[in-house]
């Protein structure tokens, strides 16, 4: 995997980014005078990060694994220290299933009703391989969401999530708050 270097990254236009960020030459941006990406993020192959008009607001020590997506006009913000396993799909706006409207982008927006609510993923979350998360969901820190599972509703603090529809399975530990205040009196910057 490539990284691109500081000047490619400041060439592609974000809102904001931090130091130390690594970004795959294979992912791909969308509206990236709306994306803000903190520091020490890394964003892997394939990814791919659409924001709309309320962009998308990426923490610091964040990992965003390969072929994941970060979709819609609502915003998303992904608080420090969180995991995007791959192949996990994030979405801020979605279409009318109901089959009263229609749906797709190449459909003028008159003959269509989208839906867009801003997504929070918390401090230390992390969420599974494959896992789809949904418009207006609110995963609280620590929140720990199994693979394949479909977030639909907000999830508590330190809890365990998993299913289609996803539901707290059980607590989660929060050892790693200690561990997260003794890795940053050790961290450079």
């Amino acid at each position: 995997m490539a990284m691109l270097g500081r000047d490619a990254l400041q060439a592609l236009g974000f809102a904001a980014l931090g130091r130390d960020v690594q970004v795959s030459d294979r992912a791909s941006f969308h509206g990236a005078q709306r994306i803000a990406l903190g520091d020490r993020t890394r964003i892997d192959d394939f990814c791919l990060l659409s924001a709309g008009d309320g962009g998308i607001e990426i923490g610091a020590h964040v990992h965003v694994a390969a072929y994941t997506s970060l979709i819609g006009a609502g915003r998303i913000r992904v608080a420090d220290f969180a995991n995007l396993s791959s192949r996990v799909s994030v979405y801020s706006s979605s279409d009318d299933y109901s089959g009263r409207t229609m749906t797709n982008p190449t459909v003028p927006d008159a003959f269509k009703d989208v839906t867009s609510a801003p997504v929070f993923i918390g401090r230390h979350a992390i969420i599974g391989c494959g896992a789809v998360v949904l418009p207006g969901v609110r995963l609280e820190d620590g929140v720990a969401v199994g693979a394949l599972s479909l977030v639909n509703l907000d999830c508590e603090a330190f809890g365990v999530y998993a299913g289609v529809p996803a539901r707290r399975i059980k607590d989660r530990s929060r050892e790693l708050l200690q561990l997260e205040r003794r890795f940053l009196r050790t961290c450079p910057g």
